[in-house]
């Protein structure tokens, strides 16, 4: 066989593969999704800063971070993952506040054609991106503005020690005041805020999320969209192909091979040294 062929394709697979990692890492720092230096409601009330969003994910990094829930789907699945759950509390919120202002009734009372205007209504509030770059300034409505109120008493609750939180605790795994500081709960609640907004806001001069739609929610059309399905596929096809032609490679360019067997057990008469011995317990 010969290896030095294998050894010059294996350093252009090593080269490709590391050229294609720096070059998308780069673009994904590049466009990663803006940290604001303040969230201010639609009269400007100020409700988080940048440093409320750095510190909460500090925050919560301290709690076990990503063994504890998830964000953005990245930790363990046994408490929920944050950036999801966060989103969808404050779309049913959002869309009961709505249905009130609007018809006097909560969402699931309307009729189809209303509940299609109040769908319209949410969507155009969340995912249209009010993020200012010239002066850092992120600005939610009225209606988001009082779900992340809603939201951050209901997470203040479970994260501290609200009894009737109890069970639901346990049932993710979590320890009574998880969070032991309302002040350090309050930035918590900014970073995880801040992370549903990216998951839901279109990029400028685009019509997915920051992360590219994720989480599914169907509230607001939080769909996959054509190309991450076309490029999962395609992905898959590939590395099956690609298997396919490194095992074809193999064994139409490997040696014959000469049978020949040992006339006695080379275990036969073994004796155990010390490390043998010492890792006998892990078996």
């Amino acid at each position: 066989m010969n290896y030095k062929r294998l050894w010059f394709a294996l350093a252009a697979v090593v080269i490709v593969s590391f050229g294609v990692l720096l070059y998308y890492g780069g673009e994904i720092y590049r466009e990663l999704p803006p940290i604001p230096l303040k969230i201010v409601d639609s009269d400007g009330n100020l409700i988080a800063t940048d440093e409320d969003i750095k510190d909460g994910q500090n925050i919560w990094q301290s709690t076990g971070g990503q063994q504890l829930g998830s964000i953005w789907g990245h930790g363990a699945y046994v408490a929920p993952d944050w950036t999801a759950d966060w989103l969808h509390r404050e779309l049913v919120e959002m869309q009961n506040s709505m249905s009130n202002a609007d018809y006097g009734m909560a969402f699931d009372q309307l009729n189809d054609e209303q509940k299609a205007v109040i769908k319209v209504k949410l969507m155009k509030d969340v995912r249209t991106n009010s993020y200012d770059a010239s002066t850092g300034t992120l600005t939610i409505s009225a209606f988001r503005a009082a779900a992340y109120k809603v939201n951050a008493e209901y997470y203040s609750n479970l994260f501290m020690d609200h009894p009737d939180f109890k069970a639901l605790r346990e049932a993710y795994a979590m320890k009574d005041n998880t969070i032991m500081d309302a002040g350090r709960m309050n930035k918590m609640n900014a970073f995880f805020f801040w992370t549903s907004w990216a998951a839901s806001a279109n990029r400028p001069n685009s019509d997915v999320t920051y992360t590219n739609n994720w989480p599914h929610e169907d509230l607001i059309d939080n769909k996959p969209t054509s190309s991450i399905l076309l490029w999962s596929v395609f992905s898959i096809i590939l590395l099956i192909l690609a298997i396919g032609f490194v095992v074809f490679y193999y064994l139409r360019s490997k040696e014959e091979e000469v049978d020949s067997y040992p006339t006695t057990n080379p275990l036969k008469g073994l004796e155990m040294t010390q490390s043998m011995t010492a890792i006998l317990k892990y078996f």
